[in-house]
């Protein structure tokens, strides 16, 4: 008993759905590699060139699905050829974005995490490049700082036994180290602005350190704000997560 509608499907050498899901993955592949190549050399404003990427990417699940429909209701050589093509591009594109696209399903819609979600750390120097990017500097309030709460639990402000002066300085090093572009860096004030690029797509994270008294010791307060996206994947918990961990042990 055959399938319903596979006999369409089976008619001519190449079927229309191996021939569909071919021409649909190279659009897909046409659209990852224009919005990339855009987005890396600046050829596109970043929220066009994202879309256009991000277009592909969705567009090559529609092209696996119909490149599979090809292959398995086409029986002549040419159309399974042309259906096996399209499954191959479309995994092409899938497979070094399966992670990500997995790890956005497990994580809130967030892109701004603070150690302090009562009182944020507020940018300053970096507010005027932040105001060409998609994502607003202002915090999200209570809202955010339950989802954020939810799913990041341990993000905490860091107690350090040393002085604001000396974690100062320790956090100014580690910052330097990771390369990240720094804004400002006022050792009075207990503040530090920088900049992190993102190794893949080169999107631009902002970080804002604070480092307060308390007691002997000092307190210190983190912020990292993606400008692009609605969702980080969780990268900016990762960044404080990694920074406060490896300032503690410093």
């Amino acid at each position: 008993m055959s399938m319903p509608g596979a006999r369409s499907f089976s008619k001519g050498r190449i079927s229309r759905a191996a021939f569909a899901g071919f021409a649909v993955s190279l659009i897909s592949l046409a659209l990852v590699a224009g919005g990339y190549t855009a987005l890396m050399a600046g050829l596109l404003p970043e929220m066009a060139a994202f879309r256009t990427f991000r277009a592909g990417v969705e567009l090559s699940f529609i092209a696996f699905a119909i490149s599979l429909m090809g292959w398995r209701y086409t029986r002549h050589a040419p159309g399974r050829k042309m259906a096996v093509v399209g499954i191959a591009i479309s995994l092409l594109i899938l497979a070094p974005m399966s992670p990500l696209i997995v790890k956005a399903f497990s994580v809130p819609p967030i892109h701004d995490i603070a150690t302090d979600t009562d009182n944020p750390p507020l940018f300053d120097a970096l507010l005027a490049q932040r105001a060409q990017s998609p994502n607003i500097s202002d915090y999200g309030g209570e809202a955010l700082a339950a989802m954020q709460k939810a799913a990041y639990p341990d993000i905490a402000p860091l107690h350090l036994p040393i002085a604001p002066q000396e974690a100062f300085l320790r956090a100014q090093k580690l910052v330097e180290s990771r390369g990240w572009t720094v804004a400002a860096a006022d050792a009075a004030a207990g503040r530090i602005e920088a900049t992190s690029i993102t190794k893949m797509m080169r999107f631009k994270d902002d970080v804002v350190i604070r480092i307060t008294q308390s007691g002997e010791g000092s307190i210190v307060d983190m912020r990292s704000v993606s400008r692009l996206g609605k969702s980080d994947v969780g990268v900016n918990a990762e960044r404080i997560r990694a920074f406060l961990k490896e300032l503690a042990g410093a």
